[in-house]
């Protein structure tokens, strides 16, 4: 059964704290008609520090798209190796044992995709299938996990190894002053996560069921508007309110495996903002604490798209897991709007 062992995370080094975005804000937007609420919108999402892959005056100059797909391209080449190494060795592999890399980002492009230079600079193998995901943003760090576990399933013997390399902040666009941007430019930060799901043996979650879920109608709430200038965020202020449609695709997946979703012993979700897990605590019948790692990512390191799934999972290991045949539920939140859920147990034992 396939395995999903412990992630390694890396973010960069430049640090912004909510005091200085909310400043920024107030410098850079004086006479914005609905300042006020943006400023209330950001302080209530609750992050806290957000890191950068660049500094901050950098971050908000724009010198063209083409400029900033190249930075992107230079800065994955840069973080993902360090995060790979520390993937296979967490999950007791090496380059050489891994069939198949999924590779998932929303925050720049790349043709080849960036498991191409994995592949030719990192020993891993020429067979190693390549599965880029793109399109999915913040919901890709689940599908991620899910694809790896249907080709572990299809081929029980192999390894796959997960990559999720965002950089949002390459995609401010300082003209772009709606609320939903506003509430974006602080809500938004730079991560590199990976992980390994192993056909046989690991230790961590043993991968037992997954799904995915389209809330009808809803495809252009979250979206990219693409010019010129690149990757145009768009955000409809009926976002925070998706828990209500998707909480019972939760339940249904896990009312289909025989468990009840309001009795599981572990949560690991993606932290699209705070109301995101209030109310997914609420339609699921789900204490807060249940959601105490996705909180801690979203106040950290604020929401780093697909990484958040990896990151929060990897609190989990760090707080010393679970109870060994704990059941548990993974789930990541995106565009579409879709979720892409999966339900294991953990595994204390290879």
């Amino acid at each position: 059964m396939a395995t999903l062992c412990r992630p390694a995370v890396s973010v960069p080094e430049y640090v912004i704290t909510m005091e200085e975005t909310l400043e920024l804000a107030r410098s850079r937007h004086a006479g914005h008609p609905q300042l006020g609420l943006a400023l209330r919108l950001i302080e209530n999402t609750g992050v806290r520090t957000r890191h950068l892959v660049q500094p901050v005056g950098e971050t908000l100059a724009h010198p063209g798209f083409g400029e900033r797909n190249r930075l992107y391209a230079a800065e994955a080449k840069a973080r993902v190796p360090l995060v790979v190494r520390r993937a296979l060795e967490d999950g007791e592999l090496t380059a050489a044992e891994i069939d198949v890399i999924i590779y998932v980002s929303c925050t720049g492009f790349m043709m080849p995709s960036l498991t191409a230079w994995l592949i030719n600079t990192m020993g891993f193998p020429s067979t190693t299938r390549q599965l880029p995901i793109a399109q999915l943003g913040c919901a890709a760090g689940g599908a991620a996990i899910n694809r790896a576990h249907d080709f572990c399933t299809a081929y029980p013997e192999a390894n796959a190894l997960i990559v999720a390399c965002e950089f949002c902040s390459l995609c401010y666009q300082p003209t772009d002053i709606g609320i939903g941007s506003l509430l974006s430019n602080g809500l938004f930060g730079d991560g590199v996560a990976a992980a390994v799901v192993r056909g046989t043996g690991g230790h961590g979650i043993r991968l037992e069921r997954n799904g995915s879920y389209l809330v009808p109608g809803t495809e252009d709430w979250i979206a990219y508007d693409v010019r010129a200038t690149g990757f145009h965020f768009l955000l409809d202020k009926r976002v925070p309110g998706t828990m209500e449609p998707l909480a019972p695709a939760l339940r249904s997946l896990a009312d289909g495996h025989g468990w009840d979703v309001a009795d599981l012993d572990f949560y690991i979700v993606h932290a699209g903002g705070p109301r995101i897990l209030d109310d997914l605590g609420t339609f699921l019948h789900v204490k807060p604490e249940a959601f105490r790692h996705s909180r801690a990512t979203l106040t950290e390191y604020g929401n780093i798209a697909s990484a958040v799934v990896l990151d929060a999972l990897r609190r989990l290991f760090d707080e010393g897991g679970a109870a060994d045949q704990a059941r548990g539920l993974l789930a990541g939140f995106g565009p579409g709007i879709t979720a892409e859920m999966a339900l294991g147990r953990w595994s204390r034992t290879p």
